[in-house]
């Protein structure tokens, strides 16, 4: 029972949508994964964890009444066990970053200050989705730059040894903006939607859902600016293919919500939202180029179906 609500708690079924933001990261500036990729991914995990831990250590209160079910209004978890947890994944989520080195590092501390603020001032404020949709962001700029950094190590390294072959340029960080951007814009859309989830009534909730969904979907299928060469046409369907999921992922329950704003279809509509940041990361590594990354990140998600059965997203 006590390994069932931390699991609750802490929605393990939500962390297979973390790792791809990394990997999308690692993507965008040109680099396969590696050790400091690795490095950011469980930063993230742990960061992602903290704040679900510390958001319903929040919300206790509001659980009270609207979600008795919840593990610590329903006695199974004490708000003392939840917050320590907070804190203590916090700390080794900035742990981790640190490894992967000092840009990393601030990229992570950005991302925990966005977190705590979010949990515990602004989530039922008019600047929530704005707050937890710059988290998602940071956390993809976040395997940008530990990639990146390792990357610019690794070509210094082998530029001042002469037996070793010097690696190609990888991308910078700001090349990786565009594709947080998107992310982020979609991570606004359901958290705005998710503010509605426990008393429904919003029709206008999902319906601008919606919409941003489908403009997410066609500036991610479209051909990125500035590429130079035109991607491959098995690249090019496998973007589509990969952009054809997300837009059914998060589109078909939105349409579901806007046509019953009821609190279950409200609730799964959010589920769907979540769910689809694993395509949508697939396809914006597909789209940089790394349709090897994308495929890996898509393998997830069998694994997020199963757990999801299991133990709610929302």
């Amino acid at each position: 029972m006590t390994v069932r609500a931390w699991a609750e708690l802490l929605r393990v079924s939500a962390l297979f949508t973390v790792p791809g933001d990394a990997l999308a990261g690692a993507a965008a500036v040109g680099r396969r994964p590696g050790r400091s990729t690795a490095l950011a991914v469980g930063a993230s995990l742990c960061l992602y964890e903290a704040g679900m831990a510390l958001n319903d250590w929040a919300d206790r209160e509001e659980d009270a009444v609207d979600r008795p079910h919840r593990p610590i209004p329903s006695g199974r978890i004490t708000p003392r066990a939840a917050l320590t947890a907070a804190g203590a994944l916090t700390a080794a989520g900035l742990a981790l970053a640190a490894r992967a080195g000092r840009p990393a590092l601030t990229v992570a501390t950005g991302l925990a200050a966005t977190v705590w603020a979010y949990d515990l001032r602004l989530k039922h404020t008019p600047a929530g989705p704005a707050a937890m949709a710059a988290a998602r962001g940071l956390d993809l700029l976040l395997g940008a730059t530990a990639t990146a950094t390792a990357s610019t190590t690794a070509s210094v390294t082998a530029t001042t040894t002469p037996d070793s072959a010097t690696p190609p340029p990888a991308r910078t960080v700001p090349a990786a903006l565009p594709a947080a951007a998107l992310l982020t814009a979609h991570t606004y859309a359901v958290t705005a939607v998710s503010r509605h989830e426990a008393q429904g009534g919003s029709t206008a909730a999902p319906l601008a859902a919606l919409t941003a969904v489908a403009a997410l979907g066609a500036a991610t299928v479209r051909e990125r600016p500035g590429k130079g060469e035109r991607a491959s046409a098995p690249a090019r369907l496998l973007l589509t293919a990969l952009t054809g999921a997300y837009l059914r992922t998060a589109g078909r329950p939105l349409v579901h919500a806007a046509l019953n704003p009821s609190p279950p279809l409200t609730q799964r509509a959010v589920g769907g939202g979540i769910r689809a940041m694993i395509p949508l990361q697939a396809a914006l590594a597909t789209r940089a180029g790394a349709s090897g990354t994308a495929l890996a990140v898509m393998g997830l998600v069998p694994l997020a179906r199963s757990l999801a059965r299991k133990v709610s997203l929302t």
